[in-house]
């Protein structure tokens, strides 16, 4: 009887064994309104480990949805979600991506970043040219994942691209035309 990856995986990690599923139609559309690199890159890391059933929460984000999650437990009910106002994230240009894995049962993200899942996108995201904002000192962000090539955060280049030329200018400074 043949063993599928996803089910080795599962075993060593002493994880219940789950079938794997596609990234879903709205991951899909989260996917659509990013740069094409970025996207390509989330397909190819979902493709490494279908077991985790990778699952995208957020892409593009407006700069006043990043103001209002920025004001989330500092001025607004909530936690701290995020060290970056408006203009500080790379989800504002469409270079940032959140995923989850929904690894315990399909449909069911799983938020605990002590589980295997989450190590095991960490360690896969720099083969495929991403790095993981897991790995981030000062304020790890475990969903969040971003092109290799570009800065930790937007700089001020970037914001003033951005301003005057639009979100493919700043895709095109760092992925050509």
């Amino acid at each position: 009887m043949a063993v599928s990856r996803g089910s080795l995986y599962r075993e060593w990690w002493g994880l219940p064994r789950i079938s794997s599923m596609p990234l879903s139609n709205i991951s899909l559309a989260r996917l659509a309104a990013v740069e094409p690199h970025l996207a390509e890159r989330i397909k190819q890391l979902d493709a490494l480990a279908p077991e985790l059933n990778i699952q995208v929460t957020q892409g593009l984000r407006t700069w006043n949805e990043q103001n209002d999650l920025y004001s989330q437990g500092r001025t607004t009910v909530g936690s701290i979600v995020t060290d970056a106002p408006a203009g500080y994230s790379w989800h504002n240009f469409g270079l940032g991506v959140d995923v989850v894995p929904e690894d315990v049962a399909v449909g069911q993200p799983d938020w605990n970043t002590s589980h295997p899942a989450w190590n095991r996108i960490v360690v896969l995201a720099p083969s495929v040219g991403l790095v993981s904002g897991a790995t981030w000192r000062s304020f790890p962000d475990w969903p969040h994942l971003q092109p290799s090539e570009i800065p930790v955060s937007p700089q001020d280049e970037d914001r003033q691209d951005f301003t005057d030329a639009g979100m493919q200018a700043v895709w095109t400074k760092y992925f050509g035309a």
